[in-house]
Order: structure tokens, then sequence, then C-alpha cells
């Protein structure tokens, strides 16, 4: 829908002129469904407005299995504190992989997904991709849930060693030296919030 600058401002329509020229991806959500996004949004994933309008979420994560294992991240948190916020690699329309900062308010705090709004932006230019592995992902996903080595092989189902050899080579590819440090690698933050679960190999 087109807007009117002049118009916009003559009858006070701040609310949407805000909307839909902040500088910043915004988008609100119903159910996990698009209904409506900014042209920052769209143009940060390589789509058209309309083209994501009424299309449900799975479309920009790197798989299925990624978005299934990171749709329900922060519910908890949007029901006590109507509050949430991660960073987690997102796809655009091309394919290419990207970190992204994403935040989150429910207007339906019991059911926080029902109905919400979210603002996502663009880290790459603070914090270029780094190709992992789905293994790696997945390892790299419930390292920031705050599994140890044990239950990350039981989650899996593979062996407490190979979680190890896993780790191991995060640390390596990353050049640091613990699991504090693999997320301080990847943008200063605190575990909690790095998402980055199970992908494409």
């Amino acid at each position: 829908m087109e807007i009117r600058i002049d118009d916009a401002f003559e009858n006070e329509q701040f609310a949407e002129l805000a909307f839909r020229f902040a500088p910043v991806g915004l988008v609100v959500t119903e159910n996990r469904t698009i209904r409506d996004c900014n042209a920052a949004f769209a143009g940060m994933f390589g789509y058209r407005q309309d083209d994501l309008r009424k299309q449900i979420f799975a479309i920009l994560y790197p798989s299925d299995e990624e978005f299934v294992n990171i749709r329900d991240r922060g519910v908890k948190q949007l029901r006590e504190t109507n509050r949430y916020w991660d960073e987690r690699i997102m796809a655009r329309k091309d394919g290419t992989l990207f970190w992204c900062r994403v935040r989150g308010h429910s207007f339906t705090p019991d059911d926080p997904l029902a109905r919400a709004v979210w603002s996502f932006a663009d880290l790459s230019a603070e914090r270029p991709y780094s190709p992992l592995t789905r293994r790696e992902r997945e390892i790299l996903s419930y390292l920031s849930d705050g599994l140890t080595s044990k239950e990350i092989a039981l989650k899996l189902d593979i062996s407490h060693r190979t979680v190890e050899v896993y780790r191991a080579k995060l640390l390596r590819k990353f050049g640091v030296n613990n699991t504090s440090g693999l997320f301080h690698s990847m943008g200063g933050i605190d575990g909690d919030h790095v998402v980055s679960a199970s992908g494409p190999s």
C-alpha cells in the first residue's frame, strides 16, 4: 500500500510512517505467519513486501529443520517479560546466509506467538557469516542452550567423544580456547542469545 509522505504528516499518521520507513526491518506476525513487513525487512532478505505477506517464517531460514529448532525460542521469556532478543543465522532469497539480531514483543503474552511484532537487524558488516556444517550448527545450538557434551550426545544420538571432537573443531575454527570465547567471537554476547541451529551441510 502506497503512503504519501505529505498526506501522512498532514493527517498525523506517524505510526504508519515509522513502520513503513524505519531503517530497521519490522514485521508483524500471527501464529508464525508474516502479516505485514516494512521495506527494510523485505529488502534485507531479498524479497518484495508482497512476496512475504502471508508466508510462514520458515522461508527465511536455511532449512525447515533449523526453523523447527528455533521457532519456539523466546516463548517462555516473552510470556514472563514480553521482551526477547537473540542473534541467529537467517537465509536470503538467493540462499546466502547471514547473522541477524532479532527482537520481539508480543500483543498476546499468554500465547506469545499468536500475535507479535519483531525487529530484524542485519549484522553482516560487523559479523560476517562463517560457514558451519549441519552437525557443527546443531552442536553450537545445544551449547548455546547450556547443555553439556553428554547431554548433547544423548540429544543427537552420537557418542560423547564425537561431541567433544566437534566442539574442538569449532574452537579451532573460531580461534578460541573455550565455549565462552566461542560465543564472544560470534558477537561479544552471552551464549544465551546466540542461536545457530541445524541447517544444511
